[in-house]
């Protein structure tokens, strides 16, 4: 999709911007044309004619002043453009866009652009989880700004945590999806569920699964990107909120139970890709005490089964997706909850499988509906969420 396509790269001022040379290398390598902006603190962290040499184009530094012809470059680039990617984009730049100050080329751009935009913040970790950051995001996302990342490392300032700039080959991944987004979901609600649930046997210790909330994270994104009014229903996760997204936390099954069947009736797709504790203990008022080599017994009790209260409440038209997580029997476990739950769609993987466990980027799954039976390779799990979403369409298409 990046073929032939006209792509602007606004630089801001992080060190991160060294990465935003490999960004234009992999663009180019794509076929687009592209043509950098930068701002006046970014040209401190790489020369302008790194970025002429790398794009082959002019580039912008000064809101004032032509060079080599008359040119209202704030305006006029933007207008040709098809996608505007901001890397990276500091707090100060996702701030003065938020707030449509343009105060120098690349934010006088930014105001003036309607293509698409795709921002990849990087900043400190406290700078990105700063109440005004956060609502800096929140603003752009509702006005249909994108984002990727950051991601979680080490940062150039010495800590390690939120705030690292996505790296340039999912930047670009993230250029090429989003001008080849589908926008069909626009107007339906989406219900998505994530992540581990805790259950508490005293004041430290709970019981849990593996659950990284990464599947279900994928697939609100999808439906987000694909024009969805989304809510995330979600554990506790070690992954950012996703912009544009209302999330709804949650600790223990119970909490789950009420937060999705308080919302489902209204939903045109569920998809449950949480994984609820099964059981629950007595929660000990206190911190439980080792007696010597004595065994601890505990009483296990159920906890309430979310998606047969989901899929009891069921509405016609309504699409449902189960998650069928097994070590043994797949398809045969994946049939019966089908018909348990009332689902529309199980997809059902082997957790034992590599690349398909708690915790990785990857998938391997198996589709089961009521007509049958589809196996899928191996794909991230983006991939797997558009099939997901997919399903629902061309079912409502049929």
């Amino acid at each position: 999709m990046l073929s032939g396509k006209k792509i602007l790269l606004g630089v801001s001022g992080g060190i991160a911007a060294y990465k935003a040379c490999e960004i234009v290398s992999r663009l180019k390598k794509q076929g687009a044309e592209v043509r950098v902006i930068l701002t006046e603190h970014a040209a401190q962290f790489v020369p302008e004619t790194t970025f002429e040499a790398l794009s082959g184009n002019p580039v912008g530094l000064k809101l004032f002043g032509c060079d080599g012809g008359w040119e209202i470059r704030h305006v006029r680039w933007p207008q040709g453009a098809d996608l505007f990617i901001v890397a990276p984009a500091t707090a100060n730049v996702l701030a003065k866009m938020a707030n449509g100050i343009a105060d120098d080329l690349l934010t006088s751009s930014l105001l003036a652009a309607t293509c698409p935009v795709l921002a990849a913040p990087a900043m400190n970790t406290a700078m990105w989880r700063h109440p005004a950051t956060r609502q800096n995001l929140a603003t752009l996302a509702a006005r249909g700004v994108k984002t990727v990342g950051p991601g979680s490392g080490h940062l150039a300032c010495g800590d390690s945590g939120d705030g690292r700039m996505s790296e340039a080959a999912e930047i670009v991944e993230a250029a090429d999806r989003l001008l080849s987004a589908k926008r069909d979901l626009e107007g339906t609600k989406v219900l998505v569920t994530a992540g581990p649930t805790r259950e508490p046997v005293d004041p430290v210790r709970f019981l849990t699964n593996q659950s990284s909330g990464k599947m279900g994270y994928a697939i609100a994104k999808a439906a987000r990107d694909r024009g969805a009014d989304v809510t995330l229903v979600t554990g506790p996760v070690a992954i950012p909120a996703p912009a544009g997204v209302k999330v709804v936390p949650v600790e223990t099954t119970e909490e789950l139970f009420d937060a999705v069947t308080g919302r489902c009736e209204e939903q045109d797709v569920i998809v449950q890709a949480a994984a609820p504790a099964d059981f629950r203990a007595e929660r000990a008022e206190h911190k439980i005490k080792k007696q010597g080599d004595a065994p601890l017994t505990l009483t296990l009790y159920p906890t309430p089964d979310v998606a047969a209260a989901v899929g009891a409440k069921k509405r016609e038209g309504q699409f449902i997706v189960a998650f069928a997580a097994e070590t043994q029997n797949l398809l045969e476990n994946a049939r019966k909850k089908l018909g348990r739950k009332n689902a529309s769609l199980v997809v059902a993987n082997d957790v034992t499988r590599a690349g398909a466990g708690f915790g990785t980027d990857t998938n391997v799954a198996a589709f089961v509906t009521a007509q049958g039976v589809r196996e899928l390779p191996m794909m991230t799990k983006r991939e797997l969420a558009d099939k997901i979403l997919d399903e629902y369409v061309s079912g409502k298409n049929s």
